[in-house]
């Protein structure tokens, strides 16, 4: 068979520049209407056996150059299982070694959250009794931008992820928070749903997603700069979104994301908020506490640098919220490379990894529950 290279299908992306025998040459497309790019998901067929090198030539130009060194690449050949494939980056070119145990293969970035598996869990979910469903709107390409409320006690707890779609992590991760808040058994959870009522999106760029974006909606938006002044014709998906907040108040939020360069799990906060309290401030260390004992894929060492007092952004959901609402908020980062204090060889950070953080996270809520409830009387 012949190597072919195609990404026309559900979170694609690739361009193909020229395929000469086992050495294919490809540009990652940018965000629609913007120059973001670095997720790329495509499909390799007709090459089993033959020990091929991708070159992806545009590297130097993405998002987030820094994120290449280190990096290696996720395969599979069910899309269910992604391992991590030899890649080296040098003068702006990841060139990607792989010898395909099947003629069909596919290569992304991180382990793809399809809009199709999306649609299976918001199925499985909305299909529980107790679980509250609705759409908050339409995005702009006509998708349905899904919500759930699992009803409980006086706390307001919002869970939301993927603002920026090609962080696929983040979906990963809202499955298993979901899966665990949906076990009637737990005994964590039994207490968390006794204490909280919980408004979960676990996709706000729906749009972005099925396109193959990294950053941006079909408008090509950062939908995370746009929380001071969301819009219908820029961000509906954030103007819905914290039109529903507005109506149910928020206590407690998690913004969940993935860095490209930093190899390891961290938080960002809220510091630099003009109405900044010790009182909110002492619930986030908690909580990040707390999840340093639950895990050994978290750590409190490295992350982003703390904004100085009155410099927050508040664009940024996290920031407005906290400022807003004077709520507990923060934006979970997870990596694309590893956990760097706790090297997986063969899958690096991995979906399964992903839904476990949630696990754990749910566990350091639970146990700033009583600081929570305390400070928001």
């Amino acid at each position: 068979m012949t190597l072919s290279i195609s990404s026309a299908f559900d979170g694609g992306n690739i361009r193909v520049v020229a395929i000469k025998g086992d050495v294919a040459d490809l540009e990652i497309v940018k965000d629609h209407q913007s120059d973001f790019y670095q997720w790329f998901y495509f499909r390799l067929t007709g090459a089993a056996g033959r020990a091929l090198k991708l070159r992806i030539t545009n590297c130097g130009g993405a998002a987030y150059p820094d994120g290449w060194p280190g990096y290696q690449a996720c395969v599979s050949t069910d899309r269910e299982d992604w391992t991590r494939a030899e890649s080296t980056y040098a003068d702006g070119v990841l060139t990607i070694s792989l010898t395909p145990a099947s003629d069909s293969v596919w290569v992304a970035y991180f382990a793809p959250y399809t809009m199709e598996r999306h649609y299976d869990l918001v199925a499985s979910v909305a299909a529980v009794p107790g679980v509250e469903y609705r759409s908050l709107c339409q995005t702009l390409d006509g998708r349905e931008l899904d919500y759930f409320r699992l009803p409980g006690g006086r706390l307001q707890v919002w869970l939301y992820a993927r603002q920026h779609p090609g962080e696929t992590m983040a979906e990963w991760w809202m499955e298993g928070a979901l899966e665990r808040l949906l076990d009637e058994a737990d005994p964590v959870v039994r207490r968390l749903r006794e204490k909280a009522t919980f408004h979960i999106v676990p996709n706000m760029n729906p749009d972005g997603s099925f396109r193959g974006h990294l950053r941006t909606n079909a408008a090509g938006v950062n939908l995370n700069r746009e929380w001071h002044a969301p819009s219908a014709e820029r961000s509906p998906e954030v103007l819905a979104v914290l039109g529903e907040m507005d109506r149910t108040g928020v206590d407690f939020a998690m913004d969940v994301h993935g860095d490209e360069a930093i190899a390891a799990n961290f938080l960002a906060g809220f510091e630099g908020i003009p109405s900044w309290k010790e009182g909110q401030q002492a619930i986030f260390d908690a909580f990040s506490e707390a999840l340093v004992r639950a895990t050994p894929d978290f750590q409190t060492e490295k992350g982003y640098e703390i904004p100085a007092a009155g410099k927050a952004n508040l664009s940024m959901s996290t920031a407005q919220l906290a400022e807003r609402f004077g709520a507990v908020s923060m934006t979970l980062e997870m990596p694309f490379k590893d956990n760097a204090d706790l090297p997986d060889p063969v899958y690096g950070w991995s979906t399964d990894r992903c839904r476990l953080l949630a696990r754990a996270c749910l566990d350091g809520l639970h146990a700033v529950l009583p600081q929570l409830e305390t400070y928001r009387k």
